[in-house]
């Protein structure tokens, strides 16, 4: 299972295309989404664009267990984490995920995506959307807001899709500044989520600025 999860998302981020599900347009000129198995839903292309993000009045902070510090090579933000609950490897080439995480045993999976340059969370936004619809799309977004962790504003973008039959879940923080960009990303089934949800959240409240 991990080495299918791992495969699936790097479809995901990179944008690939050629999967099971096409893109056509009807006679009225929408864009529908088809599948192998004949079955079609509408394209929610808007949802590149949205008018106004919400904040979160809640303070979100890293977890007291999380006493393990992981740092950023590229950037100076870095990562608290329970090394008793997650395993990591460092990525292999600069082109890779800076760190790549697992929870010990389980189906739940991060990636730690970093790069030197400062991008507006808004155009990250946009990126992560396009990115995630080239692989699979039928993705939508659950839910996004920004919200303050560690004392830094962010960006929580929770989407869902389909890729090759499985359904996933990708719940992730966006953020940057002058010293660069970094996307800390979980992923995993779609019917795993609620089980692991508490495990994200507190995994991903663990970003800090060095």
């Amino acid at each position: 299972m991990k080495t299918t999860f791992f495969a699936l998302f790097f479809l995901l981020f990179c944008g690939i295309h050629g999967f099971t599900q096409k893109v056509a347009l009807t006679e009225t000129g929408e864009q529908v989404i088809l599948y192998d198995d004949g079955t079609w839903v509408y394209s929610e292309s808007s949802e590149s664009v949205v008018s106004e993000i919400p904040t979160s009045d809640k303070k979100f902070v890293k977890d007291k267990s999380q006493s393990f510090f992981l740092k950023s090579t590229r950037t100076n933000l870095g990562l608290w984490l329970n090394g008793s609950d997650w395993s990591f490897t460092k990525g292999e080439t600069e082109e890779d995920a800076e760190y790549n995480f697992q929870l010990k045993g389980k189906d739940l999976y991060a990636m730690l995506i970093s790069e030197q340059m400062e991008i507006p969370l808004e155009t990250l936004r946009m990126a992560a959307l396009e990115n995630a619809r080239s692989a699979a799309p039928d993705i939508k977004v659950v839910s996004e807001e920004y919200r303050i962790v560690n004392g830094q504003k962010v960006l929580m973008l929770h989407m869902a899709g389909t890729i090759e039959g499985i359904k996933f879940t990708y719940f992730g923080y966006y953020y940057s500044n002058s010293s660069g960009t970094v996307q800390l990303i979980t992923y995993t089934g779609t019917s795993l989520f609620s089980e692991y949800k508490s495990d994200i959240e507190k995994f991903l409240n663990g970003l800090v600025e060095q």
